[in-house]
């Protein structure tokens, strides 16, 4: 499979939380403490988002918002 896409299971421990397969940590860089931004809709399911790159995309879309004011 192409090093931009990656197909994995992750087990839910008994508190509810996951494991990030490596490959999936490396792709995104994600490291320990980093915030991690979770999405859900009950119809589309989950989304997994660090924060940085939500809080980026987050700005991009206010400031496009308010200069169209």
């Amino acid at each position: 499979m192409n090093k931009d896409k990656f197909i994995g299971i992750c087990k839910v421990g008994e508190k509810g939380q996951i494991v990030i397969p490596k490959e999936v940590r490396n792709m995104f860089n994600i490291n320990p403490s980093d915030n991690i931004v979770c999405l859900a809709d009950i119809n589309k399911g989950i989304a997994l988002i660090k924060s940085e790159t939500f809080e980026e995309a987050s700005s991009e879309i206010l400031n496009g918002v308010l200069k169209n004011d």
